[in-house]
Parts: structure tokens; sequence; C-alpha cells
């Protein structure tokens, strides 16, 4: 008997279209919403249909937060960091998204074969100091090794868990119309960072990366009392491409102002040899907060301690449409959209 006709399986995807991944899956653009939308959440849809950069999960009486993260960086080095380093503070920035202190990490490599012993190391210390600074134990792990040519010299895996000692929910279905956003610095240089090495790029001065953690800066804004709606960290994507994310989320209109954004002109110069847009390009250690007008002065306060760039970039309406707008300094206006594929492969 043939059943054939009784079980068949269909791809989601128009795989008439896009047969095969392509490095725009991994973008944080159109393809890789797309992928994640229409294959991973359909298949695996979050608790409670909340999209964020970590799970919030209920332990008795604790909250926790729970994250996952691999790391593909290409180069392995560069200025203001490293695989090693943006491995631990992009996985507790993950946390901190969510209001989390963050607590443990597990870390795990795929080495390729002829990778040099002094390379790795070198990576491992780099993780050991950052995470000092983060204030996080590594706890757990895991080590494979591929033939040579198949694993690009390293790559990193981690698992991240916070703990949540508030009753906030800081995630986009909390975010309301009239809500002020805000950035916590100017944006770009890390992913210039990267392409400057990439494509032997030399300025008058050197473009550093911004990576950094971020999770000692969310806890002091909830230890000022600040009413956090919804955090999210501008990584693969940059500004963009998060705003969009955040839109989606809620179907609501989100409206930004140009000049309010900062970018250095180090980075400005950059992309315009490259044909970059910096709004759509990655930061490693820069958020944005959506918060209740009244509050915006006392966080203004403690952002531009950290960073003279922190500023208020616009606000959230109410509409029908899940949109991005940018007012430009000559009074137009114009979509921000999501990029349709790859600005920036290998970026973190």
């Amino acid at each position: 008997m043939n059943n054939q006709s009784q079980f068949q399986i269909n791809c989601p995807l128009p795989i008439n279209k896009y047969p095969h991944i392509l490095l725009g899956h991994g973008s944080g653009g159109k393809l890789m919403r797309q992928l994640i939308n229409e294959m991973f959440l359909l298949t695996f849809p979050p608790e409670n249909n909340i999209e964020h950069d970590c799970a919030v999960v209920n332990l008795s009486s604790k909250k926790i937060a729970f994250t996952t993260d691999s790391y593909v960086v290409n180069p392995l080095f560069f200025t203001g960091g490293d695989i090693g380093s943006m491995a631990v503070y992009g996985t507790v920035n993950d946390l901190a998204m969510g209001g989390a202190i963050p607590q443990y990490l597990s870390l795990s490599f795929i080495l390729e074969e002829g990778l040099e012993i002094n390379t790795l190391w070198q990576i491992i210390q780099s993780i050991k100091k950052a995470s000092e600074i983060a204030k996080v134990k590594i706890i757990t792990g895991d080590t494979k090794v591929v033939e040579k040519g198949k694993g690009d010299g390293i790559f990193i895996n981690t698992s991240g868990i916070g703990i949540i000692n508030h009753n906030l929910d800081i995630n986009p279905t909390s975010i309301k119309p009239n809500d002020v956003i805000l950035i916590s610095g100017d944006i770009g240089r890390h992913g210039i960072a990267i392409m400057a090495i990439r494509e032997g790029l030399e300025f008058e001065t050197t473009i550093e990366s911004d990576s950094e953690p971020l999770a000692d800066t969310i806890l002091e804004l909830l230890n000022a009392g600040i009413n956090i709606h919804c955090l999210r960290d501008l990584t693969r994507g940059g500004l963009a491409s998060a705003l969009n994310e955040i839109a989606f989320s809620t179907t609501l209109e989100i409206t930004i102002n140009d000049d309010a954004i900062h970018v250095i002109e180090e980075v400005k110069g950059a992309c315009e040899i490259l044909g970059f847009d910096p709004l759509y390009v990655a930061n490693e250690g820069r958020f944005i907060m959506f918060i209740p007008e009244q509050d915006v002065t006392k966080t203004l306060a403690i952002l531009q301690q950290k960073n003279a760039f922190a500023n208020v970039i616009g606000q959230v309406k109410k509409t029908s449409n899940s949109i991005v707008v940018m007012n430009n300094k000559i009074g137009g206006k114009r979509v921000v959209d999501m990029l349709s594929g790859e600005q920036l492969p290998r970026i973190c």
C-alpha cells in the first residue's frame, strides 16, 4: 500500500526562492526574521508568545532569565575585543535586556584542527578576564574538534542564567503609546572596527569596538526606580533592525529623529567608503530602552555618566501599522525598514 499521499512534510519557507541557507539568514534583517518566524517560532513557539533577548522562567518563588548564543566573528581579534570577551559580554547583555543580574555561563568550543594552541590560550584568558569584569561564573562547558577547513579556527557557544529581583515585565509587550525611546551611546563602532581590519582601512584615530557588559548600568537604572518597559541591545542589524523587531511585536509606530543619533566621524567616514548605513551596523555595547516620559530626566542623568552620547531618540505612537519612521534634519520623513540581505557578515 502506498501511504505517500497520507504523509507529507511541507517546508513553510518559499524554497523555490531560497532553497539554501544564505549569509543573509543570519544578518538580523528580513531573511533572518523569515527564517525565525516561519521555521523556528512556528515549531517552537515562545512562552506567552513573547520574543525577547532572553526567556524569563518562573521557578518556585524566583524568576530567572535564560539565554543562549553562538559566536563566529571574523577576525578572532579586533580593536577593543576578541571572540572570547564578546562571547561573555554578548551573553550577559542578553540577560541584562530582561532586567536580570547575570550569574552563570556555560562555555562550549568548536575548534578547527590546526588552530594554534597559543591563540586558544589568549582567547581563554580573555574569557576569564571578561567573566570577572561581568561578575559571572563559568560553571560548565564542552569541546569538540572538527577537521581542518571545516571550522574557521574557533566557534564559541554560550548559555547564561540570571536572577530577576524586580516585578517589572521588561519586554516588547509592555511598551505603551507615548513611551520615550532612549539610546545608551553612539552607534556603529563595533561593525566598523571589524570591517576596518578585514578591508585594511586606516584612519587618523583607530576605531575601537564598543564591546562591553551592560548589566551594571541596567541594575543602576532599576535601583533608581526607573519604570523600564523594554530593553534591546543593538547587535546584528544594528539600531534599525532592533527597532523594527520591536515594532513588529507591538503593532505600534516608532518615530525617531536623525539628529538625535550620534555617529562618530571616523565611523561616518568608513560607512561612506564602504557604502553602509550606520543605522544597520552592529554594536556590542549599546542598547535602547522604552520608558514613560516622566522618567526621562533621571534616566538620561544615569546614562550620560556612562556615555556622553546617550540621548532621547524618539517616541512611540499608537497606530494600526508596525512601522519605524525617521524625521530628518530638514523636516522630511522616511521609513526605516529592515535590510533584505547581509550588510556585514560574521560580525559577532
